[in-house]
């Protein structure tokens, strides 16, 4: 059983598709949760289906839809950056790390969630991973935490090898659902198709919605 769980991504909703059953088994066993997101996710690409928002209206929707699905997942300690969406990767690289290593220091995480840099598709991903392991470098090797990644760009298996973590959160996927549910500006509709695609008899899609998988990150590799 960890002792604190650090979870560090860009964007709302990016904690609901790879990674809500994992934090609801920690939430569930009394594990604490720290979530921090860097953005409002302003730039989203949704508005809702039928829409119930226009750009203007986005940042506070989401910041509630982050509310409620933080809500799901048993996280009471959500800290917002208030960095600008799409812009992490143009952002002093610097000053973020100083402020993710700030909020290690301070939660004292014995494992960390966040994406593999350079194998996470968008470049708010990537430059988040990038931050968050050049803070986690800066502790001392007794001090490190484990990390646990998510990669999923093409073709990351033939460069970082097979993910070593696999969890099974079939237990949580309807809890799941719901978390990916609660950002509905973003997902609306995705819900019912991850239903269909469940209810077929394809054990390979079965196998997928009820899994989570994590690179351990070899944070201790080269420093």
């Amino acid at each position: 059983m960890e002792n604190h769980v650090l979870v560090i991504f860009p964007h709302p909703d990016d904690e609901a598709f790879g990674v809500a059953g994992t934090i609801i088994s920690h939430t569930k066993a009394g594990t604490p949760v720290t979530y921090v997101c860097l953005t409002l996710g302003e730039m989203g690409r949704n508005m809702g289906r039928p829409l119930i928002a226009n750009r203007e209206t986005l940042p506070e929707i989401r910041k509630k839809e982050l509310d409620e699905a933080c809500r799901l997942l048993g996280v009471t300690d959500l800290r917002r950056l208030g960095m600008r969406d799409k812009t992490v990767e143009f952002a002093d690289q610097i000053a973020l790390e100083n402020r993710l290593f700030d909020i290690i220091k301070d939660v004292d995480p014995s494992l960390v969630i966040t994406f593999y840099p350079g194998y996470a598709v968008h470049p708010d991903h990537d430059a988040t991973g990038a931050a968050v392991i050049q803070a986690i470098r800066r502790l001392s090797k007794e001090e490190r935490p484990t990390v646990h990644a998510i990669a999923f760009s093409e073709g990351s298996e033939e460069v970082i090898g097979a993910p070593d973590v696999r969890l099974d959160i079939s237990a949580y996927l309807e809890q799941k659902m719901k978390v990916i549910d609660a950002h509905r500006s973003q997902t609306a509709g995705v819900v019912d198709a991850m239903k269909e695609q469940f209810s077929s008899e394809d054990e390979t899609i079965k196998q997928r919605l009820n899994s989570e998988y994590f690179w351990t990150y070899p944070i201790n590799e080269d420093n």
